[in-house]
């Protein structure tokens, strides 16, 4: 079969990354990590595993940070090598283990990507894992798999950027008839934003800010209200159509941020005092309750730091990985809370405990989540640069999320 797959190469690595910074389609040229070529349909690791005929692999922005050779180092330590990408899923079950109970072949499933003990078959799981915490497992890099966090950047499973990849039966979710493939490939995306505001909900009478308006801020603004917040959710969106679909999920105002002051409004919308030091950007006495950062840009960082009031929370959402032109003092001046985001887990909402893919489903056949308009653009996969290319330049094209299709 035919995959989308990063190789291992020091010098691969170094060449597009010289190139990259003036010529970006260096990233998915001839001397590229990225490589589209022949690869073997995945082998089921074990007895508790199937093999999934991919129907949608979704682009996210984190397969963007990897194409393009930004992510941190560290993370190479929970990666092997070469992986097919892609863990962005909805797809049909094509094999099935002989262990596997409660599926079938030809069932439709997503599957949640991450990759902790039961799947690496450790007999006795990690501490995070036990109470449902499996985005913190300690055994990502250990037990019978080769090193990965999720589907898509290990060496063993595939990834969705593929016709097929395997998925262990504990990562598997039913899709109801009721639920399109378009909102199922969306659930991955949406648990991200739900994990974050689950873990930081905000109280009614709130103002927050979402700063972006790419999938995960729409996600976001779409979690909160499915949570019930009644909180004053404030958007940060930099397209006019970013703004027009935050608006339909449910934000009270948004923010286009290329017009206008970003400061002056915050200020007054939230009673705050802009000062002006002498360098730099004003100062702000006041401002949001709380702001999720959905974008990860050293710019959004930093304006997040100083939009929210003192002893208000930013939650990092967004893929922040190296970040070098924040100033980090609004941290100890306002004494604020700053909380880190990874995928999902066991969440409680409304007083129940469920894993985050289960919660969103059942929303989505209930008709109270619909994320279906959120699947912009769909290409092919021998398609490749284009796809790549056009979510890069997502205000030029106007996306918000582009999909593999391989049906």
């Amino acid at each position: 079969m035919k995959a989308l797959q990063l190789v291992d190469s020091i010098p691969r690595y170094l060449i597009t990354k010289a190139i990259g910074a003036v010529y970006r389609p260096a990233f998915w040229g001839p001397l590229a990590m990225l490589r589209y070529r022949e690869a073997p349909e995945p082998v089921l690791p074990g007895p508790q595993w199937v093999k999934i005929r991919t129907r949608y692999g979704g682009i996210c922005g984190s397969d963007v940070h990897t194409v393009l050779s930004e992510d941190s180092p560290m993370l190479s330590a929970f990666t092997s090598f070469p992986f097919t990408l892609g863990h962005e899923n909805v797809g049909v079950i094509a094999e099935v283990g002989s262990a596997v109970e409660g599926f079938e072949k030809g069932d439709r499933v997503v599957v949640e990507p991450l990759l902790p003990c039961a799947t690496r078959g450790i007999e006795e799981p990690c501490e995070f894992c036990q109470r449902g915490e499996y985005q913190l497992c300690q055994n990502f890099a250990t037990g019978r798999l080769a090193p990965g966090l999720t589907i898509g950047n290990g060496a063993v499973t595939g990834g969705s950027w593929s016709p097929f990849f395997a998925a262990h039966r504990s990562q598997l979710f039913p899709v109801p008839k009721e639920v399109s493939d378009e909102n199922a490939v969306m659930v991955d995306a949406f648990c991200s934003a739900l994990h974050p505001v689950t873990r930081n909900l905000p109280h009614d009478e709130d103002t927050i800010l979402v700063m972006g308006a790419g999938v995960i801020g729409l996600c976001v603004v779409a979690a909160l209200r499915a949570c019930g917040s009644r909180a004053r959710v404030v958007v940060v969106a930099r397209y006019p159509f970013q703004a027009a679909m935050a608006n339909r999920l449910g934000a009270d105002e948004v923010i286009e941020g290329q017009k206008g002051d970003l400061f002056e409004y915050v200020a007054q919308m939230t009673g705050g005092k802009l000062y002006r030091p002498l360098l730099g950007k004003r100062a702000l006495v006041g401002g949001a309750d709380l702001i999720y950062e959905c974008v990860g840009s050293d710019e959004s960082i930093d304006n997040s730091l100083r939009l929210v009031r003192s002893g208000g929370k930013v939650v990092l959402v967004g893929l922040a990985s190296t970040p070098k032109r924040v100033d980090w003092t609004s941290i100890w001046l306002k004494e604020l809370t700053i909380k880190g985001s990874f995928c999902y887990g066991i969440e409680s909402i409304q007083g129940r405990r469920t894993r985050a893919f289960q919660q969103a489903l059942e929303w989505m056949a209930e008709g109270k989540l619909d994320l279906e308009p959120l699947v912009t653009h769909r290409f092919r996969l021998d398609d490749y640069k284009k796809a790549i290319a056009t979510t890069i330049h997502k205000g030029r094209y106007r996306v918000i999320k582009s999909v593999f299709t391989f049906d």
